[in-house]
């Protein structure tokens, strides 16, 4: 079996390619850096450090890589032969992979297994719209292609932070880890995935994840950047940080009850867990790379303003959801593009515009005028 990886970085070598390599799979790691390519094609193994309690080192065998800006032709006679694709390069790169899953189906024997697609991000809906990419792409071929691929949804947990110096193409993450993947899509052809949960509703998995794991992560950073720590976990030992990211994760497992019908006892446990994930004294993890991306992360569907949004229209506290987004706006990394351009913004754009533009709320929705006043304040400080 085989399986063609999107982004070779610590993500994809540390969390998706480490269970591929569990399931049997022989890994094609894709990337466009050459000199991560270089180095994985230069090594026979490398290892997985799970550090924290119950962390062991994982030897990672069976893989190699190519440069897909260099070589496409090669990357879509690997995709063209695989098993499965799989991607963890962001959401907004997605629609840069779909040539190249035009390019191994258009290769694909008709009578060929359908292609196995999962696209492993941060997102909601992240392999629907990589399909659509895909099918956009294919124009008036798509009826044809599609007969070859089959795409499903996931929702993916780790945590991955900044790696060490000199540690080479080897990676650090923390013991725990999730990945549900919707099983409608495969019939009774499954992927070879250990540990991974097939499931027949993604959404309330997703949801989970994404307003729990993500609106912390980065509630931790916001708050603990304005506070002045480094490490996420030394924010998170102070009292009035943690206070703070616990009061948005209350409200968003308040939500996340009345949408999915998690028990509340269930959702304080999950919580308990996520947070003492953050608090892992092993991870190297920072504030300025989790916090990176501000702008996406304000966005309309993301971590805080999604959840708050809805939970406003349910009439659920939004108080710390709202706090995390006014630290948010303080966020400010000379080295991040979206830093930059959030504070550009505040200082060029009156409230209102400033709003709409980088929220994605407009004058009808109900969290619209608190969210403005979060951004005069901003402004005014």
């Amino acid at each position: 079996m085989k399986a063609v990886h999107f982004g070779a970085g610590n993500i994809g070598r540390g969390f998706v390619g480490m269970l591929l390599a569990e399931g049997g799979y022989e890994i094609v790691f894709s990337d466009v850096a050459g000199s991560l390519v270089d180095a994985i094609n230069a090594h026979g193994s490398y290892t997985v450090h799970e550090v924290g309690e119950g962390g062991e080192d994982r030897t990672v065998t069976g893989f190699r890589a190519v440069n897909s800006a260099e070589d496409p032709t090669g990357l879509a006679g690997e995709i063209a032969t695989a098993d499965v694709v799989t991607t963890a390069v962001g959401p907004t790169v997605l629609r840069f992979i779909a040539p190249h899953v035009v390019a191994g189906l258009r290769r694909r024997p008709a009578d060929a297994a359908p292609l196995q697609v999962m696209a492993c991000e941060n997102a909601i809906g992240a392999t629907d719209q990589l399909r659509e990419h895909v099918a956009e792409l294919a124009g008036d071929e798509w009826d044809e292609l599609a007969r070859r691929a089959v795409f499903a949804n996931t929702a993916v947990d780790r945590i991955v932070p900044g790696q060490p110096e000199g540690q080479g193409i080897d990676v650090t993450v923390e013991p725990f880890f999730e990945w549900a993947i919707e099983r409608a899509p495969f019939g009774d052809r499954l992927p070879s995935i250990p540990r991974a949960h097939f499931v027949d509703d993604l959404a309330p998995y997703i949801e989970r994840k994404l307003f729990t794991v993500n609106t912390g992560h980065a509630a931790t950073a916001y708050h603990g950047a304005r506070a002045g720590f480094e490490r996420i976990a030394d924010a998170l030992a102070d009292e009035k940080v943690s206070a703070a990211v616990e009061a948005a994760l209350t409200e968003t497992s308040a939500l996340l009850v009345a949408a999915h019908g998690f028990s509340a006892e269930e959702m304080a446990d999950y919580r308990a867990t996520i947070l003492a994930r953050f608090r892992n004294p092993a991870l190297p993890d920072t504030v300025v790379r989790v916090g990176r991306q501000p702008l996406r992360k304000l966005s309309r569907h993301e971590r805080f303003v999604g959840p708050a949004a809805d939970a406003a229209e349910r009439g659920i506290g939004v108080d710390g959801l709202l706090g995390a987004i006014g630290a948010a706006l303080f966020f400010d990394d000379a080295d991040d593009d979206q830093a930059v351009e959030l504070q550009r913004l505040l200082a060029e754009t009156d409230a209102d515009a400033f709003t709409r533009q980088v929220t994605g709320l407009d004058e009808g929705d109900a969290l619209f005028g608190r969210v403005r006043d979060i951004v005069a304040w901003r402004q005014a400080t």
